[in-house]
């Protein structure tokens, strides 16, 4: 793949978690409610400056929406004149075909703010970050077997390491869950499920050998826990999710412990292998 197409593919995912991340923040502190009577438009001069922090706030992700949008759309268009792997084309053609409604959803939570649409607004982006991760993920495919290992067994070390903190960070569970609180979440929690993501992707070359079917099973599962997590953190205030969002923590640090177990005992095999090989 051409440098500058697999740049433009790690930066549409990279702006596409912060845009989530701004978008939880721009939520929770309550800033879209400054222009739900005057969306498109806001407050301040002409409803086109913003008059105070909130209708920064709002301004600014919009703004950073708006980059984010063009970018992958481009990265998209980019990605099929040049032919691309058809993962990485699919991967981001799916992301681009779900903007218009993303876009939206993102009026709807600025004037008409109800939980289901927050909630509607937040899954879709997960789906959205999910192509673009994944074409990424394919992008930054190693080129060979003892690369892959060693980014696999490095992916789940930072996904290990992200882990421990999301739990100590669960909604409304052990620390008071405000906007900052919120936005460092889903910053740990999108890092560790693109961690997850690209382990399951680099598990899938026949050159990981029989590492590759339960490894890649064991990655996708904790990924997938994960992103669920997030997405229920929107409803998380107490009672029954508060529970379901500790043992679904705990539950993808199982995962993710069984997947470094498997990555690091078989991957010892290979490499015993290939030693004795050569001699």
């Amino acid at each position: 793949m051409d440098a500058r197409l697999r740049r433009f593919v790690g930066v549409s995912a990279a702006l596409t978690g912060i845009l989530m991340v701004l978008g939880v923040y721009t939520a929770s502190t309550g800033a879209g409610l400054t222009c739900a009577g005057r969306w498109p438009f806001c407050d301040g001069y002409l409803g086109l400056f913003p008059a105070n922090w909130s209708s920064f706030v709002e301004w600014f992700h919009r703004l950073v929406a708006m980059i984010t949008g063009f970018v992958v759309l481009g990265t998209t268009v980019l990605a099929w004149r040049q032919g691309a792997d058809r993962r990485v084309r699919l991967a981001l053609a799916g992301a681009t075909i779900l903007l218009p409604s993303q876009i939206i959803l993102g009026a709807l939570t600025v004037t008409t703010y109800q939980w289901a649409i927050l909630l509607a607004h937040f899954g879709t982006a997960s789906i959205i970050f999910t192509g673009v991760a994944l074409a990424s993920a394919w992008a930054y495919e190693p080129a060979t077997d003892a690369a892959a290992r060693d980014r696999i067994r490095g992916s789940l070390a930072a996904a290990s390491g992200l882990l421990p903190i999301l739990l100590v960070l669960t909604p409304h569970t052990f620390v008071t869950f405000g906007p900052t609180v919120q936005a460092v979440y889903y910053s740990l929690g999108l890092a560790a499920y693109t961690a997850l993501l690209a382990a399951a992707v680099w598990a899938a070359p026949a050159g990981v050998g029989v590492t590759s079917r339960p490894l890649r099973r064991l990655s996708a599962a904790a990924a997938l826990v994960v992103i669920s997590l997030l997405v229920i953190g929107r409803l998380v205030y107490g009672g029954t999710l508060q529970y379901v969002s500790v043992g679904g923590t705990l539950l993808a640090l199982g995962l993710v412990a069984a997947a470094w177990y498997v990555a690091r005992i078989r991957g010892g095999a290979t490499d015993a292998r290939a030693i004795s090989g050569s001699d």
